[in-house]
């Protein structure tokens, strides 16, 4: 893992609590063990949680804890989660405590904060210690949130686009992602493409000519039908509900 940013080392320095966000479709892949030795009190907020069946959730949640399931755009589980944080700041006996929100691009940090925002919580004056343009949210009378997410950067681009993160057009190769897929989501490549794969390299070429991509001289343009299938797996596991 590369070295924090600038925003997380903050978050992270400045955080009574810190709350992990993880994809509860991906949760292994999107946690940081590096964050959760560092945090001084860890909640895992396991986010998106409707995207994945209730069996799985539970299983899940034997890992950890101090883990809340939500999913920030529909508010579910907020509730939940404040009173979490509530309950870790009185066993802590921490008054006031400031709550930082960390995790990868795309699992839902930004929506995480401005689901807490609305009438019950408001900006209150920059602190000492405070990056510019970094303030806190008083949310109710309970807590205050630090409103900069600090994101964690992979500079893989494999594992980016796979969990969502960074567009499978903008990739140099996406045949790397895409035979990733194919040997990790063999079901999910059989019912979309209707073709075998026990040859990775072999189904990459034969969906590529199903899907009439071809280059000069008649190869299968593997690139191009890379892309595709990247994007249509990102389709398909942000809409549909999976198992773990």
């Amino acid at each position: 893992m590369r070295s924090f940013g600038r925003v997380v080392d903050e978050v992270l320095r400045q955080s009574d609590i810190v709350l992990e966000v993880l994809d509860a479709r991906f949760i292994d892949e999107t946690r940081n063990t590096r964050i959760e030795k560092k945090a001084k009190i860890l909640i895992q907020v396991i986010n998106k949680c409707d995207y994945v069946e209730k069996n799985a959730l539970d299983e899940a949640k034997k890992k950890f804890e101090n883990c809340v399931f939500v999913s920030a755009i529909k508010h579910y589980g907020m509730t939940m989660l404040r009173q979490k944080i509530k309950d870790l700041a009185r066993k802590h006996k921490i008054h006031n405590p400031k709550v930082g929100v960390v995790g990868y691009p795309n699992v839902g940090k930004s929506s995480l904060i401005n689901a807490f925002k609305g009438k019950a919580s408001a900006r209150t004056s920059p602190e000492a210690g405070f990056t510019k343009g970094k303030q806190l949210l008083r949310i109710g009378n309970d807590f205050m949130m630090i409103d900069t997410p600090g994101v964690i950067q992979k500079g893989d681009d494999e594992f980016l686009v796979l969990k969502g993160a960074k567009n499978p057009y903008s990739i140099e190769d996406p045949d790397v992602a895409a035979t990733k897929l194919i040997i990790e989501q063999k079901d999910f490549i059989k019912n979309v493409y209707h073709v075998d794969v026990e040859d990775p390299e072999k189904t990459l070429e034969d969906i590529a000519f199903k899907l009439h991509m071809k280059l000069k001289g008649g190869y299968p343009d593997t690139e191009r039908a890379a892309r595709k299938i990247l994007y249509d797996w990102l389709t398909v596991s942000r809409n549909q509900p999976q198992r773990l």
